[in-house]
Parts: structure tokens; sequence; C-alpha cells
């Protein structure tokens, strides 16, 4: 036939970092052995603007808190695509910025050169005035600060891997950084390239309203940068709902569909669906990466309207992941296959 599908993950599986009732049962009607990802019935992959973490740890956790084996290599994060510009930047001297383990993705996909915003931070004197102040920052990070000059190693360029944690500071080093031509300090320079994992300007936490997300840190960085330098912020953001984050997850879904029937090709998907909570993204996303991508809406996260979405309707409402899973193997005369 083939099918796919693409589940986002908070708000629609897990919520706050805890299954989303429903979520476990829609991934095991997915499989004919819940131990076998080679075995799924229709091939699917987890395509999150989360991250700061490898693809093969969020796999890992996926699979214990959903019961079911998941593979890294059905896990696409914000930052996946990052793999993309080793070419360009694995020689170059990169800044990781976010929350996890930011420099640890990057070197995970070939940079050589990366450097955290903590460390980055902690060979500049003085650069966070703030920093004292701040209680939840270890003292051995304070003792660690040293006065290293800025430009012993230019920064070439920066990358927003995953959600900011102190947006103070980091907006702070950032537009230093970038306007400086990779050397705090240094009056002006020519902008290092920038580049952001994901733009959503809200998501769905544990919270019960939403939280801002990495496009509102993009947002304040930008708006504070254009007023202290002559030339405007230049950026490049990825993730939902940017066309080509839905080009390489058909790539992945052809893949697993092959492992199955090794003769398919992308021309022969019939349908592919995109099941998320968030219109601006999950659903716009699909819509614009046209046929052969239907969008679902759940109402567990950022959605929560009894109709559709006013801005960005997608082909279907549903009031949970499950109810989804459940359609589409109706649809396609699925169900009555369940083992």
């Amino acid at each position: 036939y083939p099918l796919g599908i693409a589940f986002d993950i908070d708000g629609v599986l897990l919520r706050g970092g805890r299954p989303i009732e429903g979520a476990s049962e829609a991934l095991r009607q997915l499989y004919v052995d819940v131990s076998n990802p080679s075995q799924a019935r229709i091939p699917h992959i987890f395509l999150t603007n989360g991250g700061g973490v490898r693809e093969s740890l969020k796999a890992s956790e996926l699979s214990s808190l959903l019961g079911v084996k998941i593979l890294p290599q059905q896990v696409f994060l914000g930052h996946t695509p990052f793999k993309s510009l080793k070419d360009r930047f694995g020689d170059s001297h990169i800044l990781a910025v976010g929350k996890g383990e930011p420099s640890t993705v990057m070197t995970n996909y070939g940079y050589r050169s990366v450097v955290s915003m903590e460390d980055y931070v902690s060979q500049l004197k003085d650069i966070d005035p703030l920093a004292k102040y701040k209680h939840w920052s270890s003292t051995t990070h304070l003792e660690k600060v040293s006065n290293c000059s800025p430009c012993t190693k230019a920064v070439d360029a920066v990358f927003v891997v995953s959600d900011p944690v102190d947006w103070g500071r980091d907006i702070q080093v950032l537009c230093d950084v970038l306007r400086s031509g990779g050397c705090p300090g240094r009056r002006y320079g020519d902008q290092p390239p920038l580049y952001f994992a994901a733009d959503d300007f809200e998501y769905q936490a544990a919270f019960s309203v939403e939280r801002l997300g990495m496009g509102a840190f993009r947002i304040a960085l930008e708006s504070i940068f254009n007023r202290i330098s002559k030339i405007p912020l230049a950026y490049t953001s990825f993730g939902k709902p940017e066309v080509q984050v839905f080009r390489g997850a058909e790539i992945a879904l052809l893949k697993m569909a092959q492992v199955m029937d090794p003769q398919v090709k992308l021309a022969d998907f019939e349908r592919v669906y995109m099941i998320g909570d968030n219109p601006s993204t999950d659903i716009l996303g699909a819509k614009q990466a046209g046929a052969p991508w239907f969008s679902i809406l759940t109402r567990t996260g950022c959605f929560k309207g009894q109709d559709n979405d006013g801005r960005y309707p997608a082909d279907l409402v549903v009031e949970n992941v499950l109810e989804a899973v459940q359609f589409i193997l109706k649809d396609h005369g699925l169900d009555k296959l369940q083992h």
C-alpha cells in the first residue's frame, strides 16, 4: 500500500516526560511484535522539534516510556538536520547552545571543534556580569572562570541545538559573539552563521498553559541584536514546519518500508500521516509538504479547540493519538488484522 506515520512527541505521545493516555496502546497497534521494529505493520518515525540529546538516547527513552522498541533511525529531532552541515563546518570552531548536551550532540555528528555555552562563558571572565547572583550555577563552574582572550579561537558558527536555559546570559553572549565576528570584546566584525534547530514559539510541557520555545528565544535575540547592530541578524531555522524536514522524514519512512519490501519507492506511498498537536508547526508543515501528507491534529497538547484550527486547519481533528491510529488502521482496512 505503503503508508507512513510521523508522530510528534510532546503533546501527542508525552506530556512533561510522562506518557499521554492511550499513547502506548496506539504504538503497539502498529507492530506485529513490539520488541522487533522490523515487524512494524506501518513504517513510522518520531518527528519532533525538541532535542538536546543524541537520537540514540531519545530512542531509548521513548522505548522505556512507551513500551515498544524504537530505533535511533526512527527519531528525528530538531537538530538532526545539523548533520547535513558537517561538510561545511566540520573543522570550524562552533559554539553549541541549549539545554541537555548540545556539544555532545554536535560532536556525535562529526564536528571536531565544539564548545558549549557553559564552557565558553567559563573562559571569559566578566562576560556574564550576573553570574555571581545565579545560585543554580555550581561553585566549581564559577571557579573555572579564566581570563582567556576571546580571540584565541574565534567562533566560526553558532548552533542553537535546544532550548536555552539562561536566556539573559545567552542573549548577551550571542550578541557579543555575533556582532564581533566571533571575538567578544572586539567592537565589530562580520556575523558568523547562526542556526536554530527549531522555531516553535510555544510548546506543550507539563504546565497547563504552553511554554515559550526556541522561536520565542530567537525573537528576543533578534530584537535586541537589531537594536545594537547596524546590520540585522541573519539566521537559518530548521525544524517543523520547514519543508526540508518533511522531505527528510519521507526518506526515513522509505528506508523503514524497504526493510519490509526492498522494491518500495517513495512514489509508491499512498499516504503519509503527520500526527501533531501544534497547528503552526505540525499541521502547517504537512500542508506545505503536500501529497502524500495528511495532517491529523490532536487535542492533547497546544491545540485544545472544539472544532478545527482557524489559521492552519488539519485534514482531521481527533481527541488523542490512539483515536488517530485507529482512524488510520480503519481507513486502510488494517483494523481487522490487529493481533
